[in-house]
């Protein structure tokens, strides 16, 4: 019979220190991720709110019905409308789809007080 040798490190097995500190670093780069996509989504619940005079509840379902009607996801669709009010380009797909949840066409132009750009593109 062997006896294993004594003094030496055992298996780490499947919830090791190191297995350990690798998931919470992951969890702590997700969070960070998610702070930095709120902060974007609440940004562009305020242009929402700005261009069609809604509540903030409604400008939060706005953005998520056009996320889900143009298959973008929601943190880029609210990185599109924030570079719109910078630029004043937006993605015409975007763009159609906050015309058709606010009702109202006309939103061509960018939002008051940005640059004008002529044109638009979906870059």
């Amino acid at each position: 019979m062997t006896v294993p040798p004594t003094g030496g490190c055992p298996d780490p097995g499947p919830d090791s220190d190191q297995d350990q500190v690798f998931r919470l670093q992951e969890q702590v780069r997700q969070l960070k991720e998610a702070v930095v996509s709120h902060a974007v989504v609440d940004q562009a619940i305020g242009v929402v709110i700005a261009l069609g005079g809604v509540t903030p509840d409604e400008g939060w379902l706005v953005l998520k019905e056009v996320s889900q009607h143009t298959n973008i996801k929601l943190r880029n669709v609210a990185e599109a409308v924030l570079i719109w009010g910078r630029t004043g380009v937006i993605p015409t797909e975007i763009l159609a789809a906050l015309e058709d949840r606010l009702g109202r066409s006309g939103l061509s132009g960018p939002p008051p007080g940005s640059p004008r750009v002529s044109g638009r593109s979906s870059r």
